[in-house]
């Protein structure tokens, strides 16, 4: 029996790095990576992908420490209220590690919509998300519209224009 040389064995492994895919990011006109079920903070619920076809879907990373965190709930509660009726949903995803801190920051600043937590955080990491807060727009089709990095008064407009046109695009 005869094996591969060392030699030949470093450039097949060399050449297998060059060619392996990245882990599948939210990049705007691809579809999104799969969102794996998550248990939601109301008890026996969950989301997954299978949640996503079919509806705009403002999904949103967040942690009870994050500030900007607490000025988006109203506005993505506002969002849920006026586009629900149109096919329009706000799934966020809490990457806290203890429940505690996330249910202490629902008690304050309550949801109107789904969310789901993460403590592994192995959905931020899919989705390749960087800061807090973080958020995927969706398509009906499952395509990625928009990405956006944290939350500020200024951008809410804009926010919001991206929802209407997938909403009128759907």
């Amino acid at each position: 029996m005869r094996f591969a040389s060392p030699a030949l064995i470093a450039a097949a492994l060399a050449a297998s790095a060059v060619f392996t895919l990245p882990a599948h990011a939210a990049e705007v006109g691809q579809a999104a990576p799969e969102l794996a079920a998550l248990p939601t903070a109301k008890p026996g619920g969950s989301v997954s992908a299978k949640d996503l076809p079919g509806k705009v879907t403002y999904l949103d990373f967040w942690a009870s420490w994050c500030g900007p965190c607490k000025q988006s709930f109203p506005w993505m509660n506002q969002m849920q209220a006026k586009y629900g009726s149109k096919g329009f949903q706000v799934i966020a995803v809490n990457l806290d590690k203890k429940r505690d801190d996330a249910d202490r920051f629902l008690a304050e600043v309550p949801a109107q919509f789904s969310v789901a937590l993460d403590p592994q955080g192995a959905s931020a990491k899919q989705f390749q998300i960087k800061g807090m807060p973080s958020s995927v727009l969706i398509g009906a089709d499952g395509r990625v519209i928009a990405t956006h990095s944290g939350f500020r008064d200024d951008e809410r407009a804009e926010l919001e224009a991206r929802i209407s046109a997938a909403l009128g695009a759907k």
